[in-house]
């Protein structure tokens, strides 16, 4: 599983010059759920995370090769929640380490793509209190909007970032998960969007092999991508080679 690993390898660089925060992960420091989507009022706000146009990304990398996430972790560069008292950039980088996720043989892609879609599914389901999250997929921004509620009772990183390591470690497949919160000025903000959108395009790919995609790369809209990211084609060629053998 190693479809994301020249993404994840890229991480670090683009972090910025300050050095995090590390918090070990703890199930019991985790914020207040309130188990549903919430509205805070712009009236009710402390800041906003991504706020007045201010870079905003997050993405999700999935990994079974050692090294890059073999704990749980939670990494704060920049100020944390409760230190902020303004709009500031925002990255919310995973990096999720999972067993083995072949089938039955090398070229099945459908256990792989299945337990993505999992994973990536967690993100709908975190709901800290006072903590209203508004993404689009389709720009790859993650826009928080902190209530004075919650950053009064002094809400931080490390709460939130327990709160998600909780639900992806309820999947089975997951062994660790290293959270990365990002507000600094200085990290490479543009860059991270470009690599949210090729985590989109390799996980695309994936479903559209799944689905039984032409071979004919002459004709193929993901041609680049399969071209850039090592072990797509591979993928792609051995799923149509088992099912021509039936």
């Amino acid at each position: 599983m190693e479809l994301y690993n020249s993404i994840i390898e890229k991480i670090d660089g683009l972090l910025g010059s300050s050095e995090p925060k590390r918090y070990e992960y703890n199930p019991n420091r985790c914020w207040e759920d309130v188990g549903g989507n919430q509205l805070v009022m712009m009236k009710e706000a402390a800041y906003e995370l991504g706020g007045d146009n201010k870079p905003a990304v997050n993405y999700a990398c999935v990994t079974s090769t050692e090294g890059f996430a073999d704990k749980d972790e939670i990494l704060v560069y920049g100020r944390d929640l409760n230190r902020i008292n303004g709009s500031v950039p925002f990255a919310r980088i995973v990096i999720i380490k999972v067993g083995d996720l072949s089938g039955e043989n090398e070229e099945d892609t459908e256990p792989l793509f299945r337990a993505i879609q999992d994973i990536d599914f967690v993100k709908y389901h975190v709901y800290p209190k006072g903590y209203m999250i508004r993404s689009s997929s389709d720009s790859f921004r993650e826009q928080v909007r902190v209530s004075k509620e919650a950053a009064r009772k002094g809400i931080t990183f490390e709460q939130v970032g327990n709160s998600y390591i909780k639900q992806f470690k309820k999947n089975p497949d997951v062994k660790a998960v290293k959270m990365i919160f990002v507000t600094a000025d200085d990290p490479d903000y543009a860059e991270m969007k470009k690599d949210a959108k090729k985590v989109r395009d390799i996980t695309k790919t994936l479903s559209k092999i799944l689905e039984g995609m032409s071979t004919d790369c002459h004709t193929c809209n993901l041609k680049d991508i399969c071209d850039e990211v090592e072990g797509l084609k591979e993928l792609h060629f051995g799923k149509e080679k088992k099912e021509f053998k039936g």
